[in-house]
């Protein structure tokens, strides 16, 4: 007995000539993605450093109005409005005064910021886990609610005008964000560092200044750049706290050149690039500590 094969008619259909489409070469895939992500990042940094750059190109130009007009700068630039401050304005006063504010607040902060972040991370006590918490309550409220009472105490307890009331403003406001930063900074420090230490003879403060602040260096210098920034350029409690013009910092200094009748923008343009330079060299100085300290608190806590 024969049988018969059968075939389908999609079997018998001759298949269809497929061209080999051409592989693209894996080093141009790679050329490709790495020169998109150039661009992208070019662009951003464009964004990022233009509004510093338009303020210095205005402070360039001799006359007030001229940012209306940046065009005429071109034929005109001079550096007269830096002579100007320097010399015929409050700038050297306000620069001390605010160097005082936020040096202070940088040390003041920093070392209470420290010490209760030190404690949560590293001794049981009541109330330890409420007290972070707290501190971060203290963030939720605005200038605008903040300004009276604070306003009050100063007045009462006789620190109005003065560079100690101001600092322990700004203190208020830098602590709880540095606490929360150095307590996730000391959680990542090994407990038996602090044993050590004790087996040592060291006191609880003693391991605290000797063995853990120098191994908490990167948390430290970025603490202490935001405080650094919290008061060199915060405007609202220096604007109503600070009564006298002697004792005017930077950012109220600067009100000065805009008035009801006068706006002297070249002056003002020429004053914040000022302003800008030792808030960038305290960066200079802490940058290799900033990425470090940043995401060290995030591995453990």
């Amino acid at each position: 007995m024969t049988t018969t094969a059968t075939t389908s008619p999609a079997a018998r259909r001759p298949a269809p000539d497929r061209k080999a489409t051409p592989n693209r070469p894996r080093g141009a895939r790679r050329r490709s993605v790495s020169a998109s992500l150039h661009g992208f990042l070019i662009a951003a940094a464009f964004i990022a450093v233009f509004p510093i750059l338009w303020i210095f190109y205005i402070s360039l130009g001799p006359d007030k109005n001229d940012y209306q007009h940046p065009g005429r700068i071109l034929d005109n630039l001079t550096l007269s409005n830096y002579g100007h401050v320097l010399q015929d304005t409050g700038f050297g006063t306000w620069m001390i005064n605010s160097l005082i504010v936020a040096f202070g607040t940088m040390l003041i902060g920093v070392m209470i910021a420290a010490s209760a972040a030190y404690a949560v991370s590293r001794m049981k006590f009541l109330g330890r886990g409420s007290l972070m918490y707290t501190f971060l309550l203290t963030q939720m409220f605005p200038v605008a609610v903040l300004m009276v009472p604070l306003y009050k105490i100063m007045g009462s307890i006789g620190l109005l005008d003065t560079y100690g009331g101001l600092v322990l403003i700004y203190c208020s406001t830098a602590v709880p964000y540095c606490a929360w930063l150095l307590k996730g900074y000391f959680d990542t420090i090994p407990v038996e560092i602090d044993e050590a230490g004790r087996i040592d003879g060291l006191t609880p403060f003693g391991t605290f200044w000797r063995l853990i602040l120098p191994l908490a260096r990167p948390g430290l210098a970025v603490a202490a750049f935001y405080t650094f920034l919290t008061a060199w350029g915060e405007v609202a409690f220096a604007s109503k706290f600070m009564l006298s013009e002697g004792n005017y910092t930077l950012a109220v200094g600067l009100q000065s050149y805009i008035s009801q009748f006068n706006s002297q923008w070249n002056y003002m343009a020429a004053t914040s690039v000022l302003i800008a330079i030792p808030a960038g060299l305290v960066f200079y100085v802490v940058q290799k500590h900033l990425v470090t300290g940043l995401t060290a608190g995030g591995t453990k806590g």
